[in-house]
């Protein structure tokens, strides 16, 4: 079996050390099965892509996990809950599905480089 990382860049690992430890939990055991679930064409994962760049989100209950493809494994950018996304949507104003929303949406790839920047 060839080996899988999951990797929290220093944005995501605060993000997820700010939820409730049982919640971590659950998000943590909840990337058991991942690895299968990525190969799978009917995944139930959104991707949103721009400028040749491509993010996959997972949704776990009321949160969202925004992560890259990395030849290890995936790295996690975002952890981000619902009501924060319904909230930047509602400022954005953008009547499509929050997917399409977040993927024209020059802010939210903003948000998402702000990971690489804090390094």
């Amino acid at each position: 079996m060839q080996l899988f990382q999951i990797i929290f860049n220093p944005v995501s690992a605060a993000e997820l050390g700010r939820l409730p430890r049982d919640l971590q939990l659950h998000i943590l055991g909840q990337f058991r099965g991942l690895p299968q679930e990525l190969q799978r064409e009917d995944s139930h994962f959104g991707l949103l892509t721009r400028h040749g760049r491509t993010l996959t989100r997972y949704r776990l209950g009321d949160y969202r996990l925004y992560f890259e493809r990395h030849p290890l494994g995936i790295v996690v950018h975002r952890i981000l809950s619902k009501n924060t996304l319904k909230d930047f949507l509602f400022r954005s104003s953008l009547p499509t599905p929050e997917d399409e929303q977040l993927q024209d949406n020059p802010k939210f790839w903003e948000l998402i480089e702000q990971t690489r920047e804090e390094k």
